[in-house]
């Protein structure tokens, strides 16, 4: 069926020639809302909450890096006889949020080593943050118009979709007089989800490492049938889709972790941390006592 909806503007803000985009508006407040609520957990856990701030400047620039590189590489054919510059343009689009994740986890890796701190505590504690942010910036697409499905052919399909959806976002999938699925809406309301699911599992106090492992199974599982409807996929080999392939490798290993550290791990999340409030306030009795 075709249309002729209008469309919101990419634009957010115009100085000068600089356009401001909604795109990186949206990304921004996802990685600040993020943030706070990481902070928030660590103030509770009684840790230096700046610790998730210096982490952010480290973790967004080498994100973005592995995220532009994994794209490249899997894009090859389309850099390869143009211009050097172009493997930096990612003002033209072409990042992915699996590359992103490796980069993040790696500078994490790195991070809690320098600080001393235990990776597994920093990542559950980031995990709810991390899907939040992903959440979030799922709009980014909407507002570029990208990340979406297939077209809406059937006539009693859009009906179902217009019954429960905002006519705003079925209007900003009419692109070129064409409705297309909303796949980036799906994928926000599953990582809805899957943030809420690891909210939950936080506060049972479960064996270190569980949060975050949960987090990569969870989110992967949503991805994998998302990723099938969408139509600006990376692939890896014939019609072999790369975030569908990654996706699996993260569910197997995720669960595979999550059942090897229930077996040979007895520290759970919140553990040490009970366990050096208690050495912290045995101290100042003493001190009091003196």
């Amino acid at each position: 069926m075709s249309c002729a909806a209008p469309t919101l503007d990419r634009v957010f803000l115009q100085i000068g020639s600089l356009p401001i985009y909604w795109y990186g508006v949206i990304i921004a407040a996802g990685a600040f809302l993020a943030l706070y609520i990481a902070m928030k957990e660590a103030d509770r856990l009684g840790l230096n909450k700046e610790i998730f701030v210096d982490l952010l400047v480290f973790a967004i620039p080498i994100s973005i890096l592995f995220a532009r590189i994994y794209y490249v590489t899997f894009e090859w054919d389309r850099y390869a006889g143009g211009p050097w510059w172009k493997l930096f343009a990612v003002w033209e689009g072409g990042i992915a949020i699996h590359g992103a994740l490796i980069g993040a986890v790696l500078t994490a890796v790195v991070f809690a080593r320098v600080k001393k701190i235990p990776f597994w505590q920093l990542a559950d504690i980031a995990a709810p943050s991390l899907i939040l942010g992903q959440a979030i910036g799922r709009w980014g697409n909407f507002m570029n118009q990208e990340a979406h499905g297939g077209p809406i052919m059937d006539q009693g399909v859009i009906d179902a979709h217009y019954a429960v959806l905002p006519d705003f976002v079925m209007n900003q999938m009419c692109i070129g007089g064409t409705y297309y699925y909303p796949t980036f809406l799906y994928e926000s309301l599953w990582n809805i989800l899957v943030l809420i699911l690891l909210l939950w599992l936080r506060r049972k106090n479960p064996i270190r490492g569980t949060v975050f492992l949960t987090y990569l199974a969870t989110y992967s599982v949503g991805r994998f049938f998302i990723e099938g409807m969408r139509t600006d996929s990376l692939y890896i080999v014939g019609n072999l889709r790369t975030a569908q392939f990654i996706s699996i490798l993260l569910i197997v290993g995720a669960v595979i972790l999550i059942i090897y550290r229930y077996k040979t791990v007895k520290l759970r999340y919140a553990d040490i941390d009970a366990k050096k409030k208690v050495k912290t306030n045995k101290k100042s009795s003493k001190k009091k006592k003196k």
